[in-house]
């Protein structure tokens, strides 16, 4: 699979969860919480990638109305670190408890989508015990309706 495709995906995927938020108007603190979890963990990896300090922290919570921009913000910097550097690169990183490790920027990847979409599931049996319907994420489908 190529890494602009899985990038789409986690955009579009991201993108439907943010739609759900943007026409409720009740209060779901668990489901936000979650889903600021999964928008602070790619705005990290983009981070940690570019080499650059992170704003957001792993639990930080989002207002709901920001959520648009961050999953803008955290796409973009992925698709530059994806531009400034070879997938086969070594990438030095700490992570929030001040450890250091390495990782290649391929593994850093399947680890930040894969981490993304198990997130969304959660997000997304969340959003059903709210009332809502949960809007199609699963990648094969989305790639059958030639979203993909």
């Amino acid at each position: 699979m190529r890494e602009e495709e899985i990038i789409n995906y986690t955009e579009l995927a991201d993108q439907r969860i943010i739609e759900i938020f943007k026409l409720t108007t009740i209060e779901m603190p668990d489901a936000e919480r979650l889903f600021s979890h999964v928008l602070n963990a790619q705005h990290i990896w983009a981070h940690r990638i570019s080499g650059q300090k992170p704003e957001y922290s792993v639990w930080d919570i989002h207002n709901k109305n920001n959520f648009e921009g961050i999953a803008a913000d955290n796409i973009r910097l992925i698709r530059i670190a994806l531009l400034d550097n070879t997938l086969d690169k070594r990438i030095a990183y700490s992570n929030s408890q001040g450890v250091k490790y390495e990782n290649q920027l391929d593994e850093i990847l399947f680890h930040l989508f894969n981490h993304s979409t198990y997130h969304r599931g959660q997000v997304v049996t969340l959003l059903k015990r709210y009332g809502f319907t949960p809007p199609v994420t699963d990648y094969i489908m989305l790639k059958r309706d030639q979203l993909l």
